[in-house]
């Protein structure tokens, strides 16, 4: 037979794992709510000339190509719950060839740069509908291409 306080300590017990269990995220979450794969353009006004827009793609296994106003660097995403880390190469010196001196003019340029700064220094996302969030010195918000 149990006494009162130790079947007391075993139904408390049973309350805080069952609270536990919901609290923890199921394994696999973060990559269930993480867009893998898709093409996501930052939601911002276009910056002319030119069309191209601001985007990421993240591959699953943390692979990503961060596409800038005129230039796209290689990246490496590390993904958890809430917590996202970003590492980039370098911003190239050339343009891509199909981006002319033209269109690169010396604001986009040097919007590339402050855009690069602000992706490496994320630290948190999170999906809100459609949107990723994405928040660390700026909060920059993208959203899934549509063409």
């Amino acid at each position: 037979m149990i006494d009162l306080k130790a079947g007391r300590f075993l139904i408390v017990c049973g309350w805080l794992a069952a609270g536990l269990s919901l609290a923890v995220p199921e394994p696999g979450r973060a990559a269930d709510a993480f867009p893998f794969g898709e093409e996501l353009l930052l939601d911002t006004p276009p910056m002319r000339p030119g069309k191209r827009m601001p985007g990421i793609i993240v591959e699953r296994g943390g692979n990503a190509v961060l596409d800038l106003w005129c230039k796209s660097v290689p990246a490496r995403v590390e993904l958890t719950e809430t917590a996202i880390k970003i590492e980039s190469a370098p911003l190239p010196e050339e343009l891509p060839a199909m981006q002319s001196p033209a269109q690169c003019t010396p604001e986009r340029i040097r919007a590339d740069t402050e855009l690069l700064a602000a992706l490496t220094q994320v630290t948190a996302w999170r999906p809100q509908k459609t949107t990723l969030i994405l928040e660390g010195s700026t909060t920059m918000r993208f959203k899934p291409a549509t063409n």
